[in-house]
């Protein structure tokens, strides 16, 4: 570290009991610069000119918690990859094919007031930009959400186009992290969706469980989940994508959204470098079960610009890995589906003969109802990674 670098050691990381502290009050604490990225972690010169260049358009946010998870002497630790930026970020073209900023077609589905209603029966409102860390492998990383003090109002107003749709039976909000919200603006949000009789449940989607526990700290919070799943069932998507985010910390947060009688499932993304091999595989979905987490989605790393050529595995490796890891896990910790999040619609990675990859629609757009639960083809080739990659079979 340079002389011109040199800065007051903050307090060590694994002194901190993060249980004593307020989650939002904390937040102030999160390393958002370089300036404070490096009074943890050594950084050359020259990581930090590219550092900086990659914050210039994807910015960095990681809370103190999720920072103390990295092991600062392994240049490959697989958490480190997850929140810190690397030069792999400016790299928007490569032997892994073409980007997009919009992957999985928000743009063209979007209503207005933060709605997402790309499938009939289910709609999705971005509830706010901000999350408690910015993910590296990120496919919104191009979105900016509602600011914090508009939120409640154009929520009212989503509310208003999901009862006046009778055929949504159930909802996502999403963001950004909603969990990051005020609580009483997520007890205001949930309570204008509790009397809407045609909605069966609602879904919160959230990495705090993960990255930022103490949130699930707030006995308020845990209340007014507890008191809404009471009226209309909800549940809890998260996102663990290594099995050392697994802490006592995030278990004790888990366990306590389970004590509200909420189910708790898991959406991981397949990455290079962070969980692509069996093992990695087996050790977190096995983890997850210990826990009580359901393993629910591994989906296949977007095109996104910026994210895909560094992490993206390609279909051929990354099926057989799978099928490999399947292999030696029990029942629950099994059923996880495979997934491609694509433009038409979900689509679940069954397996491969050789070099036909075989695949089936999960969900379809509106305008082809035809295309759920079709079965797809396609050859692949050693680098191909997502559906426009592969030559279908007719």
């Amino acid at each position: 570290m340079s002389e011109s670098n040199a800065e007051e050691a903050p307090e060590p990381l694994n002194s901190i009991d993060f249980r004593k502290l307020a989650w939002n009050s904390e937040l102030a604490n999160n390393v958002n610069s370089l300036k404070k990225l490096r009074l943890y972690f050594s950084l050359t010169e020259e990581e930090e000119l590219t550092m900086q260049e990659v914050l210039d358009n994807h910015p960095m946010n990681i809370p103190r918690y999720y920072l103390s998870l990295i092991d600062p002497n392994d240049p490959n630790d697989p958490i480190r990859k997850l929140a810190i930026p690397t030069a792999e970020e400016l790299v928007v073209a490569g032997q892994m094919g073409e980007t997009t900023g919009d992957p999985y077609g928000d743009d063209k589905h979007n209503k207005g007031n933060g709605i997402l209603h790309k499938y009939p029966y289910s709609a999705l409102v971005v509830a706010t930009e901000y999350c408690s860390m910015y993910c590296r492998h990120c496919f919104r990383k191009r979105i900016v959400g509602l600011p914090n003090d508009k939120t409640v109002e154009s929520f009212q107003n989503a509310a208003k186009y999901i009862a006046e749709h009778k055929e949504i039976t159930n909802m996502i909000i999403s963001g950004g992290d909603p969990m990051m919200l005020p609580t009483s603006v997520i007890a205001k949000m949930l309570e204008a969706l509790k009397n809407i009789d045609h909605v069966n449940y609602v879904r919160i989607g959230t990495r705090t469980p993960v990255v930022y526990p103490l949130r699930y700290l707030d006995d308020e919070l845990i209340k007014v989940l507890r008191d809404f799943n009471q009226h209309k069932t909800l549940y809890i998507p998260t996102h663990f994508n290594h099995v050392n985010e697994i802490t006592d910390l995030s278990k004790e947060a888990v366990l306590r959204i389970r004590n509200a009688g909420i189910t708790v499932n898991n959406q991981a993304v397949f990455l290079k470098g962070v969980n692509d091999s069996v093992e990695n595989l087996v050790d977190l979905m096995s983890g997850l079960t210990r826990i009580g987490v359901n393993p629910y989605y591994l989906y296949q790393c977007m095109p996104v610009s910026r994210v895909r050529h560094h992490f993206q595995v390609p279909l051929k490796r990354g099926v057989d890995i799978v099928a490999e890891a399947k292999r030696h896990l029990d029942g629950y910790a099994k059923r996880f589906k495979f997934i491609m999040g694509h433009d038409i619609g979900k689509i679940e990675i069954c397996g491969r003969k050789d070099d036909i990859l075989v695949m089936s629609q999960i969900h379809s757009r509106p305008e082809h109802p035809e295309e759920a639960s079709r079965i797809l083809m396609g050859r692949l080739t050693e680098n191909a990674g997502w559906l426009e990659d592969l030559d279908l079979i007719e």
